[in-house]
């Protein structure tokens, strides 16, 4: 009996899955501890809290919500590939830069720098589109 291997582009799938939960974390953080009264994290309403943040706050959870929307397009594309049989190697390769090019757009989504940040956030997509085809035959 063959067993399918856990691949390396599978892996970074989980990965991609746990960074929109990084980037809330780094929104909602400083804010614990706090009273409510005084700015602290409401867990009674989290999503209100989160929408009256501002500066690198805002641009995490924001982050956060790009990191969501990121995920099917990138776990259909890992998944497809697989299924084409796309070279191992290539994917794994493509795979990994996706996550790298995803933790430099986070870094400067929060950092305030949105040329940077969407000029990253391009080549992410270039790189989750190459993913997408390279098992075509």
């Amino acid at each position: 009996m063959q067993y399918a291997r856990f691949t390396v582009a599978y892996w970074c799938v989980l990965f991609a899955v746990l960074m929109p939960y990084a980037c809330a974390i780094l929104a909602k953080r400083g804010g614990a501890g706090k009273s409510r009264r005084d700015g602290g994290y409401d867990n009674a309403d989290p999503r209100g809290w989160l929408a009256r943040q501002d500066g690198w706050k805002a641009r995490a959870n924001g982050a956060q919500a790009n990191s969501f929307e990121a995920l099917p397009f990138f776990i259909g594309a890992v998944i497809i590939a697989h299924q084409l049989g796309a070279p191992q190697a290539m994917l794994d390769v493509l795979a990994v830069l996706f996550i790298a090019l995803r933790i430099i757009y986070i870094v400067m989504y929060v950092a305030g720098l949105p040329t940077t940040r969407s000029a990253i956030w391009a080549l992410a997509f270039l790189a989750n589109v190459a993913i997408f085809f390279i098992g075509w035959r």
